[in-house]
């Protein structure tokens, strides 16, 4: 066996880190002499913590190995394939965040202007939408809990032998927009009008599409609002969006699609 600062050195890890995961039921030393207080381990534990550092690694939280530490070995490779394609998601993400980066610097290296052009390009028009029959789900959620509910929503489309119409979106209800939390309706259409849970009316919206990676999507906002402004209208309902090509369509970040629109109307 080995003392806790022998398993420290071997682990590479600290013994307060020690200390912690066996508070939190992590990794449990073998036995706790209840004279000295000194915590000892085995092989068995050193597998086991190699095993929490490499997750670790991988970017699981600790909440998230927890379980992964005591379920099967298929359970295990479902999570380690989705966490794969979450990390080649974030690498693609990177490698056109370091373009768009390069592309700056250039910028700003050959003219020495650092202000920001809200309009960025964008092509904006003002259009009619079309009524949209629409499942839905509206509720106080994280930007990365909507993989979850859209597959619930998929799951009750199924459920009831409906079928997807191919646009899937969200509308943002709150005043303002957090990452972690907010008012946030997703839904997918489906063919069958008669059926569904409800129908997005026809708006007049200002619109545009964005290209690129959603953490650029802010640059397509600031383009619309400017716009809007320019144009004598104003915005009084939900903005939202429809994702016409992202990782679904196993796509570079750089050649994603999404639709922003802004209901808007005519000021007086």
């Amino acid at each position: 066996m080995y003392q806790i600062g022998e398993f420290s050195k071997i682990c590479q890890v600290s013994v307060k880190t020690l200390r912690y995961y066996d508070k939190i039921g992590l990794l449990k030393a073998l036995k706790t002499d209840r004279f000295t207080g000194y915590r000892y381990y085995d092989r068995a534990q050193l597998e086991r913590m190699l095993l929490i550092q490499k997750l670790k690694r991988y970017g699981f939280s600790l909440e998230e190995i927890q379980p992964l530490l005591s379920c099967g070995a298929e359970a295990l490779r479902r999570e380690l394939q989705r966490q794969k394609r979450k990390l080649e998601c974030q690498l693609l993400e990177l490698e056109t965040v370091l373009d768009e980066l390069a592309s700056h610097l250039s910028k700003l290296e050959r003219t020495g202007d650092n202000s920001m052009d809200t309009s960025n390009g964008y092509e904006i028009k003002l259009t009619q939408t079309e009524p949209v029959a629409v499942f839905s789900s509206r509720q106080n959620m994280g930007v990365e809990e909507y993989g979850k509910y859209y597959s619930d929503l998929y799951s009750r489309i199924a459920k009831e032998g409906l079928t997807p119409g191919g646009v899937t979106g969200a509308m943002y209800w709150d005043e303002e927009f957090d990452r972690e939390s907010s008012d946030t309706e997703l839904f997918v259409s489906v063919r069958e009008t008669e059926r569904a849970e409800k129908i997005l009316e026809s708006r007049l919206c200002a619109m545009t599409v964005q290209k690129g990676p959603y953490s650029t999507l802010n640059e397509a906002y600031a383009a619309l609002v400017s716009w809007i402004e320019e144009n004598g209208y104003a915005w009084n309902e939900a903005p939202y969006e429809i994702y016409r090509k992202g990782a679904w369509n196993n796509l570079n970040p750089k050649d994603w699609e999404t639709e922003i629109y802004f209901p808007v109307y005519k000021k007086a």
